[in-house]
């Protein structure tokens, strides 16, 4: 397992009965880099991977 794996866990345990908009979202990105500025080039890869449609995952 992944160290990821946990966090990933761990929100899904959390908020997985929860519903969640893309701006809701998109504002927790901006607030955890905003503490965390050392992790802004993997949450603009993450937030870029979600952007995209399953099909362009393929290419």
């Amino acid at each position: 397992m992944y160290a990821t794996d946990r966090g990933i866990e761990e929100l899904v345990e959390r908020r997985g009965d929860e519903q969640v908009s893309v701006e809701w979202l998109a504002e927790r990105l901006r607030v955890f880099v905003d503490l965390n500025p050392a992790f802004e080039d993997a949450v603009e890869r993450i937030a870029s991977f979600l952007a995209r449609d399953d099909a362009d995952d393929l290419d």
